[in-house]
C-alpha cells in the first residue's frame, strides 16, 4: 500500500488478539522504528504498553528490553 504524507494516522487500542479502532487512518506508527504500518499489514503489538511494532524482530527486541 503507498502512503503519503498525507495519510491520517490511525488510533487504536489493542487488546490481546485484536485491535479496535477509536480514530479511523490509515496506519500507526511503530513505536520502537517510527516506521509507518499500513492498518492491514499491522501483526505485532503490546496490549499492555498499548504499542504497535513493524516486525517481529522489533518486538521482541522490545520484550526483551533491547
Amino acid at each position: 500500500m503507498l502512503m503519503s504524507s498525507n495519510d491520517p494516522l490511525a488510533k487504536l487500542h489493542y487488546g490481546a488478539s485484536d485491535f479496535r479502532v477509536l480514530k479511523p487512518g490509515s496506519h500507526v506508527l511503530c513505536a520502537v522504528s517510527g516506521e509507518r504500518i499500513p492498518l492491514d499489514e499491522l501483526r505485532y503489538w503490546n496490549a499492555r504498553l498499548q504499542e504497535a511494532y513493524a516486525s517481529p524482530e522489533i518486538a521482541t527486541k522490545r520484550l526483551l528490553g533491547a
